[in-house]
């Protein structure tokens, strides 16, 4: 497998008054298709920020971002967007749900928005719904269901365009234990067939989910432990 995205040399400053205070400090990682990469690190360590580079939210102050071959921190910002939607999911904390549209149409909006027949965005909302176990909620508002359940939904709706990369920031940080160990098991279900995911986390359970741990510190890897994982479907 090869890599499906990498940042090389990367530095991020936010304010141009104050060059050298840097989020990201010269950061190089190499995420291979398939495999599920937690985050971890003390608060304002540039974790999110390193996330964002990935997904091509933002873009570099110096360095590179590569995505499938494709360099993407030169692209204009209309063409990572349409790279946005078509190629990654997000997954947030607060779960980012549009209130006033309904648990079906939050879930359909990213497919219509790339172009999606109307007729299969509704057949593949119906499946990732009924997979993620909120299939009974599609006409209800979001409001309406639990942090877990909401999450669900958000999970449906980041994996709506089959997207190569799945990026989550923190997607526990708002859930009980007992939500944190199904969202935590929903997550594992999509790596194990597949999915590539590079997860932001405190919660060493859900850091200790993936192939490897990456630890930041001061806008710097400091580590990078890749774990002994028995292969998919052994």
């Amino acid at each position: 497998m090869g890599a499906l995205v990498e940042c090389v040399a990367v530095t991020k400053a936010y304010d141009p008054t104050r060059p050298t205070v840097l989020a990201l400090a010269g950061v190089d990682l190499s995420v291979q298709a398939g495999e599920m990469v937690a985050v971890m690190g003390p608060s304002g360590c540039g974790k999110s920020t390193l996330l964002h580079l990935l997904g091509g939210l933002d873009i570099p102050t110096t360095g590179r971002v590569v995505m499938g071959g494709q360099r993407i921190d030169t692209l204009s910002e209309a063409r990572r967007a349409v790279l946005r939607r078509r190629e990654v999911g997000y997954v947030f904390q607060f779960f980012n749900l549009i209130a006033n549209l309904s648990v079906a149409d939050n879930v359909e909006l990213p497919m219509l928005l790339a172009g999606c027949r109307p007729d299969e965005a509704s057949r593949r909302r119906g499946e990732l719904l009924e997979r993620l176990g909120v299939d009974r909620f599609a006409d209800r508002p979001p409001g309406d269901l639990s942090g877990g359940q909401q999450q669900r939904v958000a999970l449906a709706r980041a994996l709506a365009n089959r997207p190569a990369l799945l990026l989550a920031d923190e997607p526990t940080g708002n859930l009980d234990s007992a939500a944190t160990t199904e969202v935590l098991g929903l997550l594992s279900d999509y790596h194990v067939a597949g999915q590539t995911i590079v997860l932001v986390t405190h919660d060493p359970r859900v850091g200790a989910a993936g192939d490897r741990l990456v630890t930041m510190e001061d806008g710097l890897v400091r580590a990078d432990e890749h774990r002994n994982i028995l292969a998919r479907g052994a």
